[in-house]
């Protein structure tokens, strides 16, 4: 439900898991688009061998050229599209974890890429190198909300998941959290 919720809090450690593409929504866009993309697939061939494949209705009835093979051709796209969205949640793009810990003084970023060698993307840093903790909020077509820590001699490093926005009130409680817990300011508010 919120990007990153404490698995792990103790007085030196800090853990946040963050959501990757093992959403509600992703489960449900990809079975639709599977069902969806399979009737059309399966219209096609009825319509091709004059055999009727499907439950809902009679594909036979249909000319294989054009119509048929036009619904083929839309049922091979869907069956494509269907596939990278189990795979994208399948591989759990863009899930992770931030882990904080003032013992050792360390931080480390982890999130989850595509298949290949880059596949775990991991940021290692110090923590006495972190300046602040930073709110980003945009509203309008495309709304943001999200954490970035920023860290002297990096870019911000993106704190929170992608995808639908934080509640401005789960964003300012895990910020100030985690300004709290590493002892910097936090901007944005």
């Amino acid at each position: 439900m919120t990007v990153s919720t404490t698995i792990n809090k103790s007085e030196n450690l800090l853990s946040q898991k963050v959501l990757g593409s093992r959403r509600f929504s992703n489960y449900w866009w990809a079975s639709i688009v599977t069902m969806g993309a399979s009737g059309f697939f399966l219209a096609g061939i009825s319509s091709y061998l004059k055999v009727n494949l499907l439950i809902v209705t009679d594909a036979t009835q249909l000319i294989f050229v054009p119509q048929g093979l036009v619904m083929g051709l839309y049922g091979s796209a869907g069956l494509l599209l269907a596939t990278y969205l189990w795979l994208v949640v399948l591989w759990d793009l863009g899930g992770g974890y931030n882990q904080f810990n003032r013992e050792t003084g360390t931080l480390k970023i982890f999130r989850w890429g595509f298949p290949g060698k880059n596949r775990q993307i991991q940021i290692d840093g110090r923590i006495a190198d972190v300046q602040s903790v930073r709110i980003v909020i945009k509203e309008g077509l495309n709304p943001q909300r999200a954490l970035y820590l920023r860290v002297k001699g990096r870019r911000d490093i993106p704190l929170t998941r992608v995808g639908q926005p934080l509640s401005l009130a789960d964003l300012e409680t895990q910020g100030a959290e985690l300004a709290r817990f590493l002892g910097v300011s936090l901007e944005g508010l």
